[in-house]
């Protein structure tokens, strides 16, 4: 019975090569030269550049930091209210 069962499923589906090749390779083949057009395109940043995004991400930590910081500041008295109310 489940090897009967088995055929009759899959006797409704028929895969033709051209489908693979539309829907699984030309996908890929596509994503690799995007990827190596990306790739040719891309440069090595100089000193100058590295310095000035390297000092963005710095200034993006500490920011981050502090609005963590205050976030936590605030909500310690907030939940103290909250369960020592109780």
């Amino acid at each position: 019975y489940i090897i009967a069962h088995y055929n009759y499923l899959f006797a409704y589906i028929t895969i033709k090569m051209s489908d693979v090749k539309t829907y699984l390779i030309d996908p890929i083949k596509k994503f690799a030269a995007d990827s190596a057009y990306l790739v040719r395109k891309c440069s090595k940043p100089d000193r100058k550049e590295f310095a000035k995004i390297a000092k963005a991400t710095a200034a993006g930590f500490v920011i981050m930091g502090f609005i963590g910081f205050f976030v936590k500041l605030v909500h310690i008295p907030i939940n103290n209210i909250i369960v020592g109310g109780m």
